[in-house]
């Protein structure tokens, strides 16, 4: 499977309450469920009016339909080619 990186914009989202975070949660999980192929939510990030959320799935189409069947937007969808931290610099020399 492909990682990719979703961009959902969502005015107010950094003024989400935990409660509503949790619904969100819910209608994603089972937006995943009912799509019938390999999909993985790895976690979402909260940032001003966005959020961030890394999904594992086998192309864009399912990515795209699963904001479609929770009722969310996909702004941006990109795959995401290679991740890099600190912990990487050893393998620099």
């Amino acid at each position: 499977m492909k990682r990719f990186l979703i961009e959902r914009e969502i005015p107010g989202a950094e003024d989400l309450t935990p409660a509503e975070l949790a619904v969100i949660a819910e209608k994603s999980n089972a937006a995943m469920s009912s799509l019938g192929v390999p999909y993985r939510w790895i976690t979402t990030y909260v940032a001003g009016d966005k959020l961030y959320c890394l999904h594992e799935a086998e192309d864009e189409d399912a990515i795209r339909e699963h904001a479609r069947r929770g009722g969310f937007p996909a702004n941006l969808v990109t795959v995401i080619a290679d991740e890099f931290g600190p912990h990487t610099a050893a393998n620099a020399h």
